[in-house]
């Protein structure tokens, strides 16, 4: 096989440095300007990044055949504010093309978020494939998710394979079907034995989750609890002008929820008045997103993940793990009352067991919501690679 060599924009953690070396080939350049990401993979890949692809000479630098990069996604995501072109950071594909400009690699293999498809009306990502054709590359995508391959997490992306048009063979790439094993998040986690107790959950965290599963309780087998409880909007007395005044969504929400408070109100009233001080502690303690579906016998909030986010506390069902953020967003795993460690992560993004984590969890936690998942970028590079006669 021919060993490729590769330079890694925007590389984070080294997700598509793991994939291309675990097939062979060699990186010769690395840029990221997180000096935390830098650090870990210098300790990682024993390469040293360069911080700040601005600074990346296109005229003078070694050769390669491959440009990665997962490149900043801020101004495109949905928890971003979405502002695209008026955001540097969503212009830092041009620095990309820059360099494929003048050195031309056979191949980029690109990843941004599934919202990219629909930011700005799509106008970016209709800007991205007019400069990628521009350059002389034939672009197909892939949207793609661990869950669909075996990795229970849900992670919705999209993968830019870019073929330089004098190799395009003229026919699409066809990724390399998963025929394994069905999800099983009971593989991703850590014996109880092996979980340190500073992931255990403590304090309001723990008693507002307490709270809110008293209330589940009270419900009735069968009973919808969607759309997001909005308790302290019920309790809270508007003028009809103050009512007016709120948000459209708002408004539909506490009216789609009035029926339900005024079906259990004496239960309610009991258990806001209890819970009062801990719920109005935090605006969004008072917010319950039920994304579970009807209530089941013997539910609980401690049946499934949830994660207190900025829409509230949101309970997802245990089939697979809710999608890793770069914000602390980390997700709680109900039945051992506990977030799930950064092992668990570098697990749900496909890292190997010898992979070195940051010693700060909190930065473990970012790097590894901000990285690609390995086993998906891996499918797409084999699969263009088996295309093109490369395996």
């Amino acid at each position: 096989m021919e060993k490729l060599k590769f330079i890694d924009l925007f590389c984070g953690i080294g997700g598509f440095h793991q994939a291309l070396t675990s097939l062979g080939h060699e990186c010769v350049l690395a840029c990221d300007i997180d000096k935390f990401c830098q650090q870990n993979y210098k300790e990682n890949y024993g390469v040293d990044v360069v911080k700040d692809v601005k600074e990346i000479n296109e005229t003078n630098m070694p050769d390669f055949d491959i440009i990665t990069g997962g490149f900043p996604c801020q101004s495109f995501s949905n928890s971003g504010k979405k502002k695209a072109f008026d955001d540097d950071r969503g212009l830092l594909f041009d620095e990309i093309m820059r360099i494929a400009k003048i050195k031309k690699p056979r191949f980029m293999f690109l990843e941004n978020v599934k919202h990219i498809l629909k930011v700005s009306d799509g106008k970016v990502i209709e800007y991205i494939k007019n400069k990628i054709a521009s350059h002389g590359y034939t672009l197909q995508m892939f949207q793609m998710s661990p869950h669909n391959y075996g990795v229970p997490q849900q992670r919705e992306r999209v993968y830019f394979v870019c073929v330089r048009n004098d190799i395009y063979n003229n026919s699409p790439i066809v990724l390399e079907p998963y025929n394994g094993e069905p999800l099983d998040f009971t593989k991703i986690l850590q014996k109880p034995s092996e979980i340190d107790d500073k992931y255990k959950l403590k304090g309001d965290i723990l008693n507002v989750l307490e709270a809110w599963d008293e209330m589940i309780k009270v419900f009735e087998v069968g009973e919808k609890i969607s759309p997001t409880i909005l308790i302290h909007d019920y309790y809270k007395t508007y003028t009809d002008e103050e009512f007016e005044g709120l948000a459209a969504w708002r408004k539909d929400y506490m009216i789609k929820n009035k029926p339900l408070i005024e079906k259990y109100k004496p239960q309610f009233d009991a258990w806001y008045n209890k819970h009062r001080e801990l719920l109005n502690k935090r605006e969004i303690y008072g917010k319950l997103e039920w994304q579970v579906g009807v209530i089941k016998e013997n539910d609980s909030i401690f049946n499934y993940f949830s994660q207190i986010r900025q829409s509230g506390i949101r309970v997802k069902k245990a089939q697979y793990f809710p999608t890793l953020v770069a914000i602390s967003q980390i997700p709680i795993y109900g039945k051992e009352k506990r977030y799930i460690t950064p092992r668990e992560c570098a697990r749900l993004q496909s890292f190997p067991e010898s992979y070195i984590i940051h010693k700060d969890d909190k930065k473990s936690y970012k790097q590894f919501g901000n990285s690609v998942n390995v086993n998906n970028v891996l499918n797409v590079i084999k699969s263009t690679f088996k295309h093109y006669n490369l395996h």
